[in-house]
């Protein structure tokens, strides 16, 4: 048995980081059924320039740098969409979904202030990049503008990832804000929702701002608190039974740490409901022939879990992991539409300028 297969024979689901097609191609033997997109996996694409002839196709007909860079990505994901939509139908949509990130820019504006435009802005946009894709699930973040718009946005039909969750409260709110929702639609037979929680950022959290513990004893803070979300979790839907499951995303799945097994957090979260990881930390996993038992239910030894307890600004971690995955994602998209700019201006002079998608 292959690792990755030995970690879906212990009940978890196995989902790309990436809509890069080559690596879709490449993994999707290995037992992957759904992928995931954001801001910096789109921008990285684009600067392989493996999609520039799409690019300058929509170059020549599109006036608008945002524009293009949207149907862009639009036209990644709906590629990767394709790839998996018959996992979809056949689990009955329970499966084979892939993952589009609305806009981060707009939450760059007054953080970390809720505007009424950038809610409405988060609803029309989610409503509009859903339609006609019925295994798409929409990324709203758990800021408080995010979180203001869930509602809505899930009363209209969309199913969601609620992404950068970092701490139990987030995640009780994201919950909580998605239920209701759900009670404004029809049935809830397509019901569809899952829940982004952040890992690796939180050890990394721990190694600038907990210094004073031993390094292992850190590098358990994102295990902890994910395993904790997820049983929180459990209990939650517990009480609310939906036709479809409703599941917890495991994500920043690739290893921060010098010295750390690149599938330390795979072999932490065997058997949780959906795993999602970088491309190499698949292919390094695949090449290390190790086979995965179950784990998810396991906490950190008592001690570790004790001193992290004792330790840990909850309050604190929130507020800084939320505002850096805020700026980790309005940065690439920045970039994004710089880069675009640049290509069109190399377009127009005849040549590529430096700085543009090669």
């Amino acid at each position: 048995m292959m690792p990755l297969e030995s970690l879906r024979a212990c009940g978890s689901k196995i989902w790309l980081d990436s809509v890069d097609p080559e690596a879709i191609a490449r993994q999707l033997p290995w037992g992957i059924t759904g992928a995931t997109s954001n801001p910096l996996i789109v921008a990285e694409l684009i600067q392989t320039g493996r999609f520039d002839t799409a690019l300058e196709s929509l170059l020549e007909r599109v006036r608008e740098d945002e524009t293009v860079a949207w149907q862009l990505t639009d036209q990644l994901v709906s590629q990767a969409e394709q790839v998996f939509l018959p996992i979809w139908e056949r689990t009955g949509g329970e499966d084979g979904y892939v993952s589009f990130e609305l806009d981060p820019l707009p939450e760059a504006e007054n953080w970390p202030t809720v505007e009424p435009a950038r809610v409405e802005r988060y609803v029309s946009e989610a409503v509009h990049w859903s339609r006609n894709h019925p295994n798409r699930l929409i990324k709203v973040p758990a800021t408080p503008s995010g979180l203001q718009a869930l509602p809505e946005i899930v009363a209209r039909g969309v199913n969601v990832n609620v992404t950068l969750i970092f701490t139990a409260r987030q995640y009780t709110q994201a919950q909580q804000a998605v239920w209701r929702g759900a009670q404004g639609r029809p049935h809830l037979r397509s019901f569809k929702s899952v829940y982004s929680i952040f890992v690796s950022r939180l050890d990394v959290y721990a190694d600038k701002f907990l210094a004073h513990l031993d390094f292992e004893t850190r590098g358990q803070l994102g295990i902890l608190n994910a395993k904790r979300i997820w049983q929180l979790h459990r209990a939650c839907w517990r009480e609310r039974p939906t036709p479809l499951a409703q599941e917890i995303v495991f994500a920043s799945t690739g290893t921060k740490r010098p010295g750390e097994k690149p599938w330390k957090y795979l072999e932490a979260f065997a058997g949780g409901d959906i795993l999602t990881n970088p491309p190499t930390t698949h292919e390094q996993t695949q090449s290390a022939g190790i086979t995965f038992t179950r784990r998810i239910e396991e906490l950190p030894p008592d001690p570790v879990v004790a001193a992290l307890d004792k330790h840990v600004d909850y309050e604190h971690l929130e507020a800084t992991l939320l505002a850096e995955g805020v700026e980790k994602f309005v940065r690439p998209q920045r970039q994004l539409l710089d880069l675009i700019a640049s290509r069109r201006l190399g377009i127009k002079s005849g040549a590529a300028p430096a700085g543009s998608l090669r």
